[in-house]
């Protein structure tokens, strides 16, 4: 490789493609449309799916799945987790948890649940908690802090 081949074909300031201006210009008569046929006329465009009017692959697939979108994201932890990343005493809060690195990305609830062992006295503010690990806490003298969360989801009622 030469040091004058490095740039070559490369243009900083490249001339935009006029279309219908003649046959010197290359894009002359059909302006890069052919003759004939679906796209040919002005204001047509097609959508990114479009395959030329076959049945597009995204809907020739069979759809899988349910996403809920009212659906609430939950945030687990575990009480052997406490027990690893905190001293005993700790005042453990979400803020708390996401400096030690446990909590990561957005949620709606925290929620403690019951695995593992608790040894040390903790006073934990979360937005649900299992039974189990209300009990484990409280055994440890712990102290348990329900936080408000987002306004739970109603549903429709029908009349009786």
């Amino acid at each position: 490789m030469n040091l004058h081949d490095a740039n070559r074909g490369i243009h900083s300031h490249k001339k935009r493609k006029r279309v219908g201006r003649g046959p010197g210009s290359g894009h002359g008569k059909t302006s890069g449309r052919g003759h004939k046929g679906q796209g040919q006329l002005a204001g047509w465009t097609s959508l990114p799916i479009f395959e030329g009017g076959r049945m597009p692959l995204v809907r020739r697939i069979p759809k899988r799945g349910f996403h809920n979108q009212w659906g609430r994201d939950v945030a687990i932890i575990n009480l052997s987790q406490l027990e690893q990343a905190f001293d005993a005493g700790a005042e453990i809060t979400p803020d708390a948890l996401r400096d030690r690195g446990l909590l990561k990305g957005r949620y709606d609830f925290l929620k403690v649940l019951s695995q593992g062992d608790l040894t040390k006295k903790f006073k934990v503010s979360a937005h649900r908690f299992s039974k189990a690990a209300e009990e484990k806490i409280r055994q440890a003298g712990g102290e348990i802090v329900l936080l408000p969360g987002p306004a739970p989801v109603v549903k429709n009622k029908q009349k009786q």
